[in-house]
């Protein structure tokens, strides 16, 4: 199959239209949220405080994953202003939306007297599962590719065989959302397990974004791979650092 044989829409009815794009958002967070509840249910934590705080952080992380994009493109939504407010047209930076959630989490959990490192664990595989998901988003709104490859599961696209880096993506989130599920019992302080996430996420999307061709830049580097390795160091200064602690889980 061919991005050309591809249509963005999961529904279309005269003018009424629903996208794959809104369809698998709404399907990540729906399973993120599930996984979510069963972890809070082992450890111990309130599920309604999970729901309030996806009801919360979802939104708000979808706003700030677009505004990062329009500011890393406002060269041309300066232009076009109506185009802003259309996130189904594509332009979501993932980045933003992460550093968003992790900003509005840790308020959420300050105002409900919860550990921030441990809620973060909580919902540490949400996010690998959901971005594995999410990413599907970018082969229906035909974005997201890659250079030219002769590679045999290249996908045709705008006028060429490329690599369909929003596959690797997805295969290396799954891949981290399986480790997470593996170590989530064997971590012993409070955060590491989201160290994890955050390190090795950012280490596939490093590479990975290194074959795009539409990348948000910041001068002459690409704008995820520097926020990529920023983050990767701190997730190994936070790992070493939250190890040091004594809040352990009780297994």
């Amino acid at each position: 199959m061919t991005y050309a044989e591809v249509s963005p829409y999961f529904f279309a009815w005269g003018p009424i239209t629903l996208r794959w794009y809104g369809v698998l958002m709404a399907v990540a967070v729906l399973l993120g949220t599930w996984l979510a509840l069963r972890e809070a249910r082992r450890v111990g934590i309130k599920e309604d405080d999970i729901i309030d705080m996806v009801l919360i952080c979802a939104p708000i992380s979808w706003l700030g994953a677009r505004l990062y994009y329009v500011i890393m493109e406002w060269e041309y939504y300066g232009q076009h202003l109506s185009e802003i407010p259309k996130i189904w047209h594509g332009g979501l930076a993932i980045h933003g939306g992460l550093i968003t959630a992790i900003i509005t989490g840790y308020i959420f959990t300050r105002a409900r007297g919860l550990r921030f490192w441990q809620i973060a664990d909580i919902v540490a595989p949400s996010f690998p599962l959901g971005q594995a998901i999410g990413r599907w988003g970018n082969f229906f709104n035909q974005e997201a590719y890659g250079y030219a490859t002769d590679l045999p599961w290249a996908m045709y696209i705008d006028g060429a065989y490329r690599h369909p880096t929003f596959l690797y993506e997805s295969l290396w989130n799954l891949l981290v959302f399986a480790l997470l599920i593996f170590r989530r019992k064997k971590i012993d302080a409070y955060g590491q397990l989201f160290m994890i996430y955050l390190g090795l996420y950012s280490l596939g999307r490093f590479f990975i974004e290194g074959l795009r061709t539409d990348s948000l830049m910041i001068g002459p580097l690409r704008a995820a791979q520097v926020v990529s390795v920023i983050f990767i160091l701190l997730a190994v200064i936070g790992y070493i650092y939250l190890g040091k602690h004594n809040r352990r889980y009780k297994h």
